[in-house]
C-alpha cells in the first residue's frame, strides 16, 4: 500500500533585522528545533530583513512572525509585513517591537490615523500610538492577566501567566479606545491594568504581545503562544 502523501513543511517568515546581539534572535533556532522534535511541527523558516518587505514579499508564506529588535532598519517594512499578514489572513505573531508595530499598522491602515507615529522611530511625531513606558520593562518579568475566552487565554490554559519583557515602549493609552472601536481586542494586561496583548477576532491567527514568549524557559520547549502560531502555520500549509 503506498505511503500517504505528507503535507509540505509550513513556510514561515521571520521578519526582523537579525543580530547576534538580540537575545530573542539567538533563541529562535533553538525554538525551531524544539517545535520539530517535541511538537512535530516542522517549519521551513526564512529570516527576512525589514527593508526587504517594504513593498511586499511575505504573501506566499504560511505564517509571519515580526520579531523584536527595534528600532528596525525599515519601519515601513515592518508595517508592511503586519498589513500583509492581516489582510491576507496569514497567521501572524508579533512580539515586543512586533506588538508595537502591529498597533502602528492598525492605527494607520484601519483606524485612518495616517500620521500615527512610534516615539522610538520618530520622537517628534505629534500623533504617537507607541510611546515611552513610564517605567522601562527591559529585563523585567511580570504577571499577565488574560481575558477569558481569548486566543491567548485558550492557548495558555490559565487566567494569568508570568512573562518576560525587554522593552521601553508601549501603547499610548489615549489611542486604545480608537483601536478597540475599530475591532482590535486587548486580551492581556499587567497587574496595573496596562495592555500587553492584542488580538484580531475573525482572523485565523493574529496575536501580538509586548512581552517576549520566545525568552520563556531555556528554549527546549516552545511557549504555548509560539506553539499555537506554529500550529496555525501548519494548518495554513
Amino acid at each position: 500500500m503506498p505511503n500517504p502523501v505528507r503535507n509540505r513543511p509550513a513556510r514561515v517568515a521571520l521578519v526582523g533585522d537579525r543580530s547576534p546581539h538580540v537575545r530573542s534572535h539567538t533563541r529562535i533556532p533553538v525554538l525551531l528545533d524544539a517545535l520539530r522534535e517535541r511538537d512535530r511541527l516542522d517549519l521551513d523558516a526564512y529570516w527576512i530583513p525589514t527593508e526587504d518587505v517594504e513593498t511586499g514579499g511575505v504573501e506566499g508564506f504560511d505564517a509571519v512572525w515580526l520579531l523584536p529588535g527595534s528600532p528596525y532598519r525599515s519601519e515601513a517594512g515592518a508595517v508592511a509585513a503586519v498589513r500583509t499578514a492581516r489582510e491576507h489572513k496569514i497567521p501572524f505573531l508579533g512580539t515586543c517591537a512586533g506588538f508595537q508595530h502591529a498597533l502602528l499598522e492598525y492605527a494607520r491602515t484601519v483606524c485612518g490615523l495616517t500620521e500615527a507615529g512610534h516615539a522610538e522611530n520618530d520622537p517628534d511625531a505629534e500623533d504617537q500610538v507607541v510611546v515611552p513606558l513610564a517605567c522601562s520593562l527591559v529585563g523585567h518579568e511580570g504577571t499577565i492577566r488574560l481575558t477569558a475566552g481569548s486566543l491567548a487565554g485558550e492557548l495558555l490554559g490559565t487566567e494569568q501567566s508570568l512573562e518576560r519583557f525587554h522593552c521601553a515602549y508601549g501603547p499610548n493609552p489615549l489611542h486604545l479606545d480608537t483601536l478597540r472601536e475599530h475591532g482590535l481586542r486587548f486580551t492581556g494586561r499587567d497587574r496595573d491594568g496596562e495592555v500587553r496583548i492584542a488580538e484580531l477576532p475573525g482572523h485565523p491567527f493574529y496575536l501580538a504581545t509586548l512581552f517576549q514568549p520566545e525568552l520563556a524557559g531555556n528554549g527546549t520547549r516552545a511557549h504555548p503562544l509560539i506553539r499555537g502560531w506554529a500550529r496555525a502555520a501548519a494548518e495554513h500549509a
